[in-house]
């Protein structure tokens, strides 16, 4: 991600707590750090947008813009109270909900995953095995579209990004026991979907 435009806006307008400029060093350190929380968590949180809107323009898009606002005030924070975010991961995938729901706000769109845009695909796998595969992934990615939004946030947090009770109960503001139940409901809910 090139935070150019961003550095310019910090650097050359000044930032800090009094209107100081931060210089130069401060910014590369902040991109850095940034870079890092980038690195460590793009392709999660793109796989949890496209698993919402199953557009790849609208995932990258939704995904770039999480990590804009998350930049926003990643340094905003830093330069003005010297606060760090406790934890990253909870915080770009509030970002990134925010935006999906602002994304199906603007459209007025209701949320339909066709069965047919499913693309995963391991080479070292039989044609068979691979159909075999396809066909289970469509069925499920079908089905999980027919869930309310907080069962699939749930399946999705827990059981493709392989997050804590406690990380997915974070994030859905609920505590660790009502996370529980609803994980329970939503995998008894997805598997009446799936027959």
């Amino acid at each position: 991600m090139n935070f150019e435009i961003l550095n310019y806006q910090f650097y050359y307008q000044g930032g800090g707590p009094h209107g100081d400029n931060l210089g130069p060093i401060f910014m590369a350190d902040l991109r850095k750090e940034f870079g890092n929380i980038y690195d460590r968590y793009v392709d999660k949180i793109y796989r949890f947008v496209f698993l919402k809107v199953n557009s790849e323009e609208v995932a990258q898009d939704i995904t770039s813009e999480t990590f804009l606002k998350g930049w926003e005030r990643y340094s905003a924070d830093k330069q003005n109270s010297g606060n760090e975010i406790k934890n990253p991961r909870a915080f770009l995938y509030r970002i990134a909900r925010n935006l999906i729901v602002d994304h199906y706000r603007q459209k007025n769109r209701v949320q339909i995953v066709p069965a047919d845009d499913a693309r995963i695909v391991d080479p070292k796998i039989d044609l068979q095995g691979q159909a075999a595969r396809m066909s289970d992934l469509v069925r499920v990615k079908q089905a999980l579209s027919e869930l309310n939004d907080d069962y699939q946030n749930v399946i999705i947090w827990r059981y493709i990004e392989g997050l804590s009770v406690s990380e997915t109960a974070q994030l859905l503001g609920r505590t660790n026991e009502a996370t529980r139940v609803l994980t329970s409901r939503a995998l008894k809910a997805l598997r009446t979907k799936l027959g």
